[in-house]
């Protein structure tokens, strides 16, 4: 018999998910040898990429396990119900598990076949966030008030154990395999220096959740600490804040100014002039006709909206943004014009109210600053790159290492940094902050930090980068994504304008 052929891990879309701090999910129905040797080599190059390389043996050990016992969860719910019995029945569950082992295993390809059907899935997901590693397995069929407690009896008993000798003797159970395999998984976390605490099982919406919530090794911890902290100062060494701009700006900030001044001192410049009318005339702000001056600008954007769109253009002026970028920063600026064109719009369709109307006029510049973390390690300074490369020597890194450490891991929070060290308003530096985390933002910026959160995914969705899945369901529902047909339509809508706002 032919071997099955082993499928490719992508390490792109996982390095990709790990800088966007967003879920990697795998998702199957019968867990086929093929699929499970994917699982296992996603969870690789998964940890290789965060370097938590000392994990790997131990949680694929681990992964195994806890698939396989997902993949028997949904097996039961197809044999019971073919058996015609009730599975939360106690007596019941007691028959039925007499000779489901023996019937299954001799007839396995059949009951596969029932759970397809049946829409039982088997679900992983990894994601890397606040120094920590989590990996899930979900199967869509809820444990049993006697199989939870069996589980955490099994977990309770395997602390009693030094070592997975010791537990190899002490526990034979032929009933269900002894639930031997999970106390051997216990105590490899154990081995690892990983406690009960780290091991979750529970049950919500409908779903078995079996969560590894794994730290980042000490090294790594303090690596990206020091890191950070270094580059973070070489913040200071970037250009400041292009002086048209902020005279521009402390011409809107006095009380006494007109909005006849604020006009006539943008005109005094012709570039910035020409910048303003291009943004206001583009199809992210929808004018009924083309504006041509500078005035009418300033009206129809209002005091706020012509100061985001400063913040913007000497964003662009002083981290690139224009035709003579290299490629690789063309290609952020490029994503960064998606995402504010999507979340400028997305604002509109879902912030109506009075006291929303700010987020209105804020989103379109969150949304093309939202990445500025990144930009700075394409932007063209080569004393900040020679002193990347200064630090990456000292720590014994690779430059790519580097950028998934601090650019990759810790962005958002430098990107951040650089909107405060230019006197950006509070809204902005929060949005950039929690762009990848918008549950975690404050109350007062949460939905803007929402709103680019999913505008950043649509524009990784529509260029098929990431899945359905990966997007944070509460938020999805937040904009009435209830399905996966629901996203396809929203971002096909979304890229369809912008590629027309672009040509």
């Amino acid at each position: 018999m032919a071997q099955a052929k082993r499928i490719e891990v992508d390490v792109s879309k996982v390095r990709m998910a790990i800088q966007a701090g967003i879920p990697l999910t795998i998702t199957t129905y019968t867990l086929p040898h093929e699929m499970e040797c994917y699982m296992a080599d996603v969870l690789k190059v998964f940890l290789t990429e965060v370097r938590q390389d000392h994990m790997v043996e131990s949680l694929s050990y681990c992964l195994k396990e806890l698939v396989n016992n997902a993949k028997k969860a949904n097996t039961k719910r197809v044999y019971f119900k073919e058996k015609g019995l009730d599975i939360k029945n106690k007596s019941d569950y007691k028959k039925g598990m007499e000779q489901f082992k023996e019937e299954t295993l001799s007839n396995i390809n059949h009951y596969l076949e029932m759970q397809k059907e049946e829409g039982l899935y088997i679900r992983v997901i990894m994601q890397t966030r606040n120094n920590r590693v989590k990996v899930e397995i979900r199967n869509n069929a809820e444990l049993t008030p006697f199989e939870y407690k069996r589980i955490h009896d099994k977990i309770t008993r395997a602390q009693q154990y030094k070592s997975v000798e010791e537990g190899l003797a002490q526990l034979l159970d032929n009933s269900e395999g002894a639930g031997l395999g999970l106390v051997i998984m216990i105590l490899v976390l154990k081995k690892i220096g990983l406690t009960e605490e780290n091991y979750q099982v529970l049950c919500e919406g409908g779903e078995t959740i079996t969560r590894l919530i794994l730290p980042f090794s000490d090294q790594m911890k303090q690596d990206i600490s020091d890191l950070s902290a270094k580059f973070v100062s070489y913040i200071n060494g970037l250009p400041e804040f292009p002086e048209n701009i902020t005279a521009v700006n402390r011409v809107i900030n006095d009380p006494n100014s007109k909005m006849s001044d604020i006009a006539q001192r943008i005109s005094n410049d012709v570039s910035l002039t020409a910048e303003l009318l291009k943004l206001v005339n583009s199809a992210a702000f929808s004018l009924a006709s083309p504006c041509h001056s500078i005035g009418e600008a300033v009206k129809l954007a209002g005091l706020r909206g012509i100061k985001n769109l400063l913040f913007s253009i000497g964003s662009i002026q002083t981290l690139g943004g224009n035709d003579d970028d290299d490629e690789r920063t063309k290609t952020l600026w490029d994503h960064s014009y998606q995402v504010a064109f999507y979340a400028y719009n997305l604002a509109r369709s879902f912030c109506r109210s009075s006291v929303e109307r700010a987020m209105v006029d804020d989103s379109y510049v969150c949304g093309l600053l939202h990445d500025m973390g990144k930009i700075v390690f394409e932007s063209a300074h080569p004393d900040l790159m020679e002193k990347v490369e200064g630090l990456c020597e000292e720590y014994m890194v690779s430059t790519d290492l580097f950028e998934r450490l601090v650019a990759g891991v810790n962005h958002a929070e430098i990107g951040a940094l650089i909107a405060e060290k230019w006197n950006f308003p509070p809204v902005i530096a929060s949005v950039i902050r929690f762009h990848h985390n918008p549950l975690a933002a404050p109350e007062e910026f949460k939905k803007l930090a929402s709103i680019v959160y999913l505008s950043d995914l649509l524009a990784h969705f529509s260029l098929h980068e990431i899945e359905y899945e990966q997007i944070d369901s509460e938020i999805l529902k937040q904009f009435d994504i209830l399905s996966e047909e629901d996203l396809q339509a929203l971002s096909d809508k979304l890229y369809k304008a912008f590629l027309k706002d672009r040509r």
